[in-house]
């Protein structure tokens, strides 16, 4: 009789997708992740692989179901100018919010594995260029809306856009002081006008 799994495979992702985002991927251990998702470590290896198996797939399921669904969520309910901002403010708000910041997962793992594996530097780079996109795609809708000043330049605003993010991505988890934030948040805004 075949083996049957007793537990919700993405249920478990998630929590292995939680422990990496918070812990960083060297720092997580296999039986943190044993301890987190409550399985054993023979289940983990058979249902997702080794731990790096795990990683990429919880990595993936964050672009999928945390980071896509953010962007597609904001341009539904905000308009071009305005979702800008709130994809800024997603990050520079949530400083003060109990337990933490823990930043952005995929640019936690830029910082810490992509300049040494190709695989993630994929699935990074990918990531940052659908934000890139979205950025353009917004920065074309608000200036077709006029809400965007026609001077602005879609692709190399955009690409501003992005650095400015992950630079304060970055700041969230080293200087979380709103002041700051608030900042770098204003001084993006001013590129669309």
């Amino acid at each position: 009789m075949p083996w049957e799994k007793q537990f919700d495979a993405n249920e478990v992702l998630d929590k292995a997708m939680q422990t990496f985002w918070s812990c960083g991927y060297e720092a997580t251990s296999m039986q943190d992740l044993v301890d987190r998702t409550g399985i054993n470590r023979g289940s983990l290896y058979a249902t997702y692989g080794d731990k790096r198996a795990l990683f990429l797939s919880a990595l993936r399921m964050y672009d999928d179901k945390v980071r896509r669904k953010m962007l597609v969520d904001i341009e539904a309910s905000n308009s071009p100018r305005n979702a800008i901002r709130q994809v800024f403010r997603e990050f520079s708000d949530n400083v003060s919010e109990d337990g933490g910041n823990r930043g952005c997962f995929l640019t936690n793992t830029a910082l810490e594995l992509a300049a040494h594996d190709r695989e993630v530097r994929e699935i990074v780079a990918n990531g940052q260029e659908e934000m890139q996109a979205f950025f353009a795609r917004m920065i074309n809708k608000g200036k077709a809306q006029r809400e965007i000043s026609e001077h602005v330049q879609s692709q190399q605003t955009a690409r501003g856009l992005l650095a400015s993010l992950l630079g304060l991505i970055v700041l969230t988890r080293s200087r979380p002081e709103p002041t700051l934030l608030r900042a770098i948040v204003d001084d993006a805004m001013r590129r669309l006008e």
